[in-house]
Order: C-alpha cells, then structure tokens, then sequence
C-alpha cells in the first residue's frame, strides 16, 4: 500500500495552534516530533512525542466503514463511553474540521505494545473482552452522534454480506457468488428458526473488528503472560449489540488466518470461552454456562465467516477491475486464497447448529 504523503510539518502546526499537547506553547513542536505509525483506507495514525517526553497518537480519518457522516466524532464518543475500562485508549480531544489539516482529528494516549499473539495471548484477549463487555452502555442521549444499536446481529451481517455480494453485479467468479448466496440463504434460514435466540441478550458494547492487529500487547520484562498488560485501540466500527458478535470474531478462521497461520482448535476455543467466562464474573458480568457461551458464540462465528468471505468477493472485484485508491498486495493475496478455498472456511453441515 502507497504511503500517505508526508503530514508531520502540518500536524505539528495544527497541535500547536490548538493547544492539544501540553508544555508545547513553552516548547514549540516540531515536524521531528511526529512520525506515522500506520495508516489504512479510512485513517492514518501518527505518534506524537511531547516536550516532557510523553506520547500521543493522533488519528486522521478520511472515510467512514459504517456510514458514519461524522466518523472521527463517532470514535470519540464510543472510547469516551469506555474510558473506564483500563483496556482501551483514552480520548483527550478531537476536532472534525481541524484548522490546517483536511481529516477530522482525534487525539489519544498512546499505549505500548505489539500485535496480539493468538496462541499465548488469547486468555489477554478474554479479559479485555470482559472489561469492555461490562461497560455502561450509554443510551441514544449521551452522545452526538449516538452509538449505532444493532440488536439482531444476525440479520444485521446477513443483510451487509447481501450488499457486499450484489454490489458489482458483472463480477465474473460467479461460481463464487452461487456458493455465497447459498450459504447466506443457510444463514437466513437459521435466522428464522431461531427467531429469538439473542432477544434476551444484555446488550454491550462491541468492536466488531477483533483482528490481532487492533490490540497492542506489551509484555512482561520477565517473561511471565500473568504480568502481560494489553489493549484493545481500533473502535471505528464499534456499535451497541450482542457480545458474541466480537467473540465470534476474535475466533472465526477468516480472522485469525488472514495475518498469522493460527486456527483455533476446539479445545483452544473452550479453553478461551471459559476464560472469558470466568473473567466476565471477575469484571461484574454475568454468569454464563460454558455450553451456552459456545453456542451462541459458534452461531455468530458462522455468520461472521460469511461477512469476510462476501468482502473478499466484492475487494476481489475492485483490485482486479476497478482503480481501488489504496491498494495492499498482501491483503489481496489473502484475499484470492479465501476465494479459492471456501471449503476450508464454509462448516460443513453436520458441524453447524441445529435450527
């Protein structure tokens, strides 16, 4: 993926003016202060380096995953709704139209670490879940804009991985297309029979994007995970629904197998879910039984595999016909090698739930 130009001398400007980095009036910023850390489709994220020596990260965004016209105040609003948690970067400021920059800015703290490891860091991965999980939920008054409510998250993947599937109708891997249809109607089936299933369901907080790359874990200087300390920091598309939505996620195969060659087994899956179950209870959540837990979690996990897959049919298109504005060779060989082995993603019938 092309870098993005070089925003250091304007970035260090605008928090000057604005007064957002403290002792930077006294100790003027430079463009040296500020170097890019990673930058995607709709955000780039910037390390800034105080005159005390303290750290922050800046986030410009430039587009919205979830149709967000007012993206940057969205992300602002839901790291403020989680602020509390311990497990999520804290939002110090943030301005839609800043004042020498073209993309709404959001500024943090910065927190240390490196991407999540899913077979040693996967009890981190369920405490964090169950800080973030017991979070008060705000409700559609707390915030402009308010946190998008998605209460039947089912229907509510089904229904994007339909937009996804439809939206290049000339694509020519239509032999893919049949075999997504298919399994998206499988989904839409179950949907029905279920009917109520997570109707009762607390609602919380979710991310909904749990890949290992959007958690930072920093180790312990003496080895031991116990003293491990992580976080969870990309929160764009996060909304307000059922906790299985990130559970499902954080252990579908189309996650973890995009960046590492980790596939959870199902006794690494268990051993996770009664993790996160015991640290669910620890944080003042309630108490699920273990059987339960997976159940409703491996449902959203199928759901979840069809959201992935139809992306990759729509990227597919858009790499290979279309002028797609940032591209990333290794995104898209992933993306060909999902493509070309669905049996390895899509659960064979016996193993999926009954409706």
């Amino acid at each position: 993926m092309s870098a993005p130009p070089d925003r250091s001398r304007e970035i260090a400007a605008f928090l000057q003016a604005a007064a957002w980095i403290p002792g930077a009036l006294a100790a003027p910023l430079a463009p040296g202060d500020v170097r890019l850390l990673a930058a995607s489709e709709h955000n780039e994220n910037y390390q800034v380096t105080a005159p005390d020596g303290a750290c922050y990260v800046l986030r410009l965004n430039h587009g919205s995953q979830i149709g967000q016209a007012r993206q940057i105040e969205y992300e602002y609003n839901v790291l403020h709704a989680l602020m509390h948690s311990g497990v999520t970067p804290k939002p110090l400021m943030c301005d839609p139209q800043p004042h020498g920059l073209d993309h709404g800015a959001l500024l943090m703290e910065f927190l240390p670490g490196h991407a999540l490891d899913y077979q040693r860091d996967a009890g981190l991965a369920a405490w964090i879940f169950a800080r973030t999980h017991t979070q008060p939920v705000p409700t559609p008054g707390d915030y402009d804009p308010p946190l998008l409510l998605q209460p039947e998250p089912m229907a509510a993947i089904a229904r994007e991985s339909l937009g996804l599937l439809w939206r290049y109708p000339e694509h020519p891997r239509r032999d893919i297309f049949t075999r997504l249809m298919a399994y998206h109607d499988e989904i839409m089936t179950q949907q029905r029979a279920r009917g109520g299933l997570f109707a009762r369901e607390p609602l919380v907080i979710v991310n909904t994007e749990v890949n290992a790359g959007n958690f930072l874990v920093d180790r312990s200087p003496y080895g031991d995970p116990e003293q491990d300390r992580g976080w969870l920091v990309d929160w764009e598309k996060a909304v307000i629904s059922v906790r299985y939505i990130d559970l499902g996620h954080f252990l579908a195969p189309t996650t973890t197998l995009w960046k590492t060659d980790w596939r959870f087994s199902e006794a690494h899956r268990q051993d996770f879910l009664r993790a996160y179950a015991e640290a669910l209870v620890e944080a003042g959540g309630p108490a699920i039984p273990l059987e339960e837990l997976s159940a409703k979690t491996r449902v959203l996990e199928q759901a979840i595999v069809l959201r992935t897959l139809s992306w990759c049919y729509m990227a597919w298109f858009e790499y290979v016909r279309l002028d797609r504005g940032l591209k990333h060779p290794r995104a898209f060989q992933a993306i060909e090698r999902y493509l070309d082995t669905l049996d390895d993603f899509l659960p064979a019938a016996d193993s999926r739930p009954a409706a």
